[in-house]
């Protein structure tokens, strides 16, 4: 009864636990560590969870606490708002997580107004203790630099990255095969990823698989199922109809759902047409641009005046596996969002269009 009045008349334990991390106390558990620069990236504000030093001034959704000189921020939240430039903030880097180095208002402030990154000079704290977590990173890092995916795949147990890449592999082998001429290994990842990765996973997904295996990511099932499946083949049920759904091979799957996309489900065909509004770092306007126009799905790139900086249009294929919405929300977050020096954006779906003779939309 004693502790409940004590809790209940006093906010001060809360007040202790309900901050963000602490850079400091995570360095400490770090060793060998070796400095590696970055320079200035587009870092997603998800991923910012702690400060080197002002770690009390902020709670646990990083919001100013009543203490923190409040105009300052207000200030910044006003600029930011108004779409003036801002310096680059500075993060430390562990792993998957930043801590601010400098510039913790101009983080609270841009997850209040609900952007999604922002631009950082990162330095990154590289451990050589060998743990699990450590090594799961490495290999992680490994697999992004010789693949060139920028999709997120998560997977939870080391040595996975390297099966998926020896898939790859092999699907590179084989587009070779039918090419007659040698592929690019980033290629053929590209096309591994679209055609075969992200078509199973999406089946995974819709058939809610994951919620038997609660420590897992759909990542971790496509793995375990394409291994039995395709590498061991041997008979397993999971539970929904995949192993039904799924032919003996790799390429037997992809050949089935390129196929699906004709003549079973001709309407899937048609393309996805969306507009999307940029803010950016006005220093590298040119580079944007240029990088924008270099994606293939964007059809029109244009530099405007007013609240915005750029207006692109996109056409995507759209896919019988997924929604249109589930379609423009990875492509803008995977190939958009990720070019450095955009600040945030904002998507617009048409409902009803109408192109005058012409014009192709």
């Amino acid at each position: 009864m004693f502790s409940f009045f004590k809790k209940f008349f006093s906010s001060q334990p809360d007040e202790d636990k309900n901050h963000i991390t602490s850079f400091n106390e995570q360095q400490t558990e770090e060793k060998d560590v070796q400095f590696i620069d970055h320079g200035i990236k587009t870092v997603a504000l998800d991923h910012i969870i702690g400060s080197v030093g002002k770690y009390h001034d902020f709670d646990s959704q990083f919001r100013p606490k009543k203490h923190v000189f409040e105009k300052r921020f207000l200030d910044i939240k006003k600029a930011m708002r108004d779409g003036k430039a801002m310096p680059p903030i500075r993060l430390y880097q562990i792993r998957n997580d930043f801590y601010v180095l400098d510039g913790n208002h101009r983080v609270a402030a841009a997850k209040e107004l609900g952007q999604f990154d922002i631009q950082a000079k990162v330095v990154e704290l590289l451990s050589a203790k060998n743990t699990m977590e450590n090594l799961l990173y490495l290999e992680q890092n490994r697999f992004y630099k010789q693949t060139g995916l920028l999709e997120k795949i998560d997977l939870t147990e080391a040595g996975k990255y390297n099966f998926l890449e020896q898939q790859i592999k092999r699907h590179n082998d084989h587009l070779t095969d039918i090419s007659g001429h040698e592929t690019e290994f980033k290629t053929a990842a590209e096309d591994w990823y679209n055609t075969i990765y992200k078509p199973l996973t999406i089946i995974i997904k819709n058939g809610n698989l994951i919620k038997h295996f609660p420590k897992r990511t759909i990542a971790d099932l496509y793995t375990y199922i394409t291994y039995h499946h395709w590498e061991r083949t041997s008979s397993r049920k999971y539970g929904i109809g995949i192993d039904r759904l799924i032919p003996r091979s790799m390429e037997a799957f992809r050949t089935d759902m390129l196929e699906k996309r004709t003549p079973d489900y001709p309407e899937m065909r048609r393309s996805i047409t969306a507009f999307i509004l940029i803010n950016i770092d006005t220093s590298t306007h040119v580079k944007i641009l240029d990088k924008l126009f270099d994606i293939n799905e964007v059809r029109e790139v244009h530099s405007v005046h007013g609240t915005i900086d750029i207006l692109v249009k996109i056409v995507l294929e759209r896919d019988f596996l997924a929604s249109d919405a589930e379609i423009i929300a990875e492509f803008v977050d995977q190939r958009i969002r990720k070019i450095a020096g955009i600040n945030r954006t904002q998507t617009v779906i048409p409902g009803i269009s109408r192109v005058k003779d012409g014009f192709v939309c």
